[in-house]
């Protein structure tokens, strides 16, 4: 009973106080902190350890692989060679430093401190995602944290199991390489082993629970595996922190093949929920390790200024490492030219946000707990580690928002975002229609064939109107639509407090307009837009677009630039206009009654028509159906 109340108290704790940050705009995870760090001195509350087993086999697997089936594999592979420099060679380089640093300063064995620079050595996955999208980075920048952070935890607890074994005895490079090797292709091999196993078993599953409840038990079907196994006469296992990654990257990539629409979509809430919980509770637990940490250094015979003199110089270390390894990381590789054209160099600004990005989180307070309880200073490690834990957090995790308005490094743009989006919806419906057309001898009549191909329009036009400035149609449809439920379902709920109707039917009911009211949530969440009245950047333009769209032509002189000249002339009304490129001709768009642009170009054939509303720079061409 005690330990369920524990729980409880912990999880409303954690919930509070992560939905109050959130409604005054702060960082949970720093709040949680600093309300852990007063929990663990209350009397009432029992100490509670966060041991490597708790977190190694039941945090870190879950949140691994969470965050692993929501990165893009495409964007991962993209950035390969960042991700690979920061995850494995930036941890083994601050791994060497804070190593010799340890050294100097404690005059402990280099095995031992080096043994903590592996500990102190990898950013924290759960930190870098909640900071870095609350800010709003680059979506590069966010996929090259989020990889890091997905990789380094093997690399570090690889290179922080060789020192604790050269603590016990000596270690000889075969045996580091080996261990290294066995970690890294073995951890790879068990992910895809798993990865395939269960895509395979969730192809052939068809009740939506069955196939969740699978994806929950996944991050430890793959974990633990990698962790058991042993090959005789090689050092090492496979990682499991990596066949969880693994495992989890090939699954999100697969999973429209191999899941139903409704299965993602549990999926998803699922795992939203349960990282929620977790995460929250790893960053109470974070702080509230504190007290236990500090009761332990007393009995230390090192003094009080050297104890803290290290902790100071290993958390500076940690920053000034990063930043020494990231700059060289970033531009040597550039000096090769066939690098350089298919990678330009980032702008030094972008170069300062990774490097400030650096915050320590869970891993590396669960991994100083492995050290042997006869290491040397084993107490003043821990304290170094908690020091570097929360002093990375709470200072680079304050600063972070700062550092990014101060560089003006610009976050994503949702114009850019529905530009892209629009155009990807625009090929998507095309498809559907193409299907719809080719198959005509199907048993479906003219009124059922003229709807569908209505409502696929209709959709695409919405992405369309969200590049506008007014209020779309779109947006009126969702704000009335949205009334509409309230008075439906009260309606309802009096039919079902009166009685006489089956609860079953009453239900199915409930649940349509529920599933119809989450729709109209995630496009009333659309149609908010960004407030930077910047020109749109390109997008497929910039991947080469068509002919029409690299013509590069300046935009011609409107002919009516008070509105679409047929509107005007027939006193209709227009949503957004649009300008041709060839002749200036101003019309409106397909979600305008007259859908005048589309129909100058039946007559004309004039290619590409730009969008004439105010602060948008986007054209989109006739021909080839692309967005530029």
């Amino acid at each position: 009973m005690d330990i369920a109340l524990t729980i409880l108290i912990l999880a409303v704790i954690a919930v509070a106080f992560s939905a109050v940050a959130g409604r005054f705009g702060l960082s949970a995870p720093l709040v949680l902190i600093v309300v852990g760090i007063a929990v663990s001195y209350l009397p009432y509350l029992p100490e509670i350890e966060l041991t490597p087993e708790l977190v190694l086999v039941g945090f870190l697997p879950p949140l691994l692989y969470s965050a692993a089936i929501r990165t893009s594999l495409i964007d991962f592979s993209s950035n390969k060679r960042p991700i690979a420099l920061l995850s494995i060679g930036l941890v083994i380089f601050t791994t060497a430093g804070i190593g010799l640093l340890v050294w100097a300063m404690l005059g402990v064995p280099l095995a031992v401190g080096l043994a903590l620079g592996a500990v102190v050595a990898p950013p924290d996955a759960v930190a870098a995602t909640a900071i870095a999208r609350r800010i709003g980075l680059p979506r590069r920048v966010v996929t090259i944290l989020e990889g890091e952070s997905l990789v380094n935890d093997a690399t570090a607890i690889v290179t922080l199991r060789t020192a604790i074994a050269a603590i016990a005895g000596t270690v000889s490079i075969w045996e580091v390489g080996a261990s290294f090797a066995m970690s890294a292709v073995g951890g790879v091999a068990v992910g895809l082993l798993v990865a395939v196993v269960i895509g395979q078993v969730r192809k052939h599953i068809e009740d939506d629970i069955t196939d969740v409840a699978v994806s929950l038990l996944t991050p430890w079907l793959a974990y633990l595996p990698a962790e058991e196994i042993r090959i005789p006469g090689v050092e090492g296992h496979p990682s499991g922190v990596l066949a969880v990654v693994v495992a989890g990257l090939i699954l999100g990539h697969k999973s429209p093949l191999i899941q139903s629409g409704t299965s993602r979509l549990f999926e998803r809430t699922n795992w939203s929920t349960i990282s929620f919980v977790l995460e929250n509770a790893v960053f109470l637990l974070i702080g509230m390790q504190i007290r236990s940490i500090l009761i332990d250094v007393r009995d230390s015979e090192l003094s009080v200024p050297l104890i803290a003199a290290t902790c100071a110089a290993t958390l500076v270390g940690v920053i000034v490492l990063r930043f020494i390894w990231i700059f060289p990381a970033t531009y040597l590789p550039r000096l090769i030219p066939s690098v350089q054209r298919v990678d330009p160099a980032p702008s030094w600004r972008v170069v300062v946000i990774i490097g400030w990005a650096g915050m320590r989180g869970v891993v590396t307070l669960a991994a100083v707990f492995l050290l042997p309880r006869d290491t040397p200073q084993r107490e003043v490690l821990v304290l170094i580690a908690f020091v570097v834990t929360v002093g990375t957090l709470l200072l680079q995790g304050l600063t972070l928002p700062w550092l990014v308005r101060t560089l003006k490094v610009p976050g994503p743009d949702r114009h850019e975002d529905h530009l892209q989006e629009a155009g990807v919806y625009q090929s998507v419906t095309d498809a559907g229609i193409r299907y719809l057309d080719e198959h005509e001898d199907r048993a479906v009549s003219d009124s059922v064939r003229q709807r569908l191909r209505d409502r696929a329009l209709d959709r695409t036009n919405s992405l369309w109107e969200r590049l506008g400035r007014s209020e779309t149609p779109t947006a009126q449809y969702t704000r009335t639509r949205a009334e509409m439920l309230k008075a439906e379902r009260r309606e309802l709920l009096r039919i079902r407090d009166a009685g006489g109707v089956d609860h079953t039917v009453l239900t199915r009911i409930m649940n349509a307009l529920d599933l119809e009211e989450s729709i109209l949530d995630r496009a009333a969440e659309d149609e908010t837009t960004s407030e930077r009245e910047t020109d749109l950047r390109p997008t497929l333009l910039a991947q080469g677009g068509c002919e029409h769209l690299r013509d590069g032509r300046p935009v011609p002189d409107p002919i009516t630039p008070d509105g679409c000249e047929e509107c005007l002339r027939d006193g209709t009304e227009w949503v957004h206009l649009r300008i041709c490129m060839s002749c200036g001709h101003v019309g409106c768009c397909d979600s305008s009654p007259g859908q005048h642009a589309a129909a100058h170009f039946d007559e004309t054939a004039h290619p590409v028509m730009r969008s004439f509303e105010p602060g948008e720079a986007w054209r989109w061409c006739f021909v080839d159906q692309l967005t530029g």
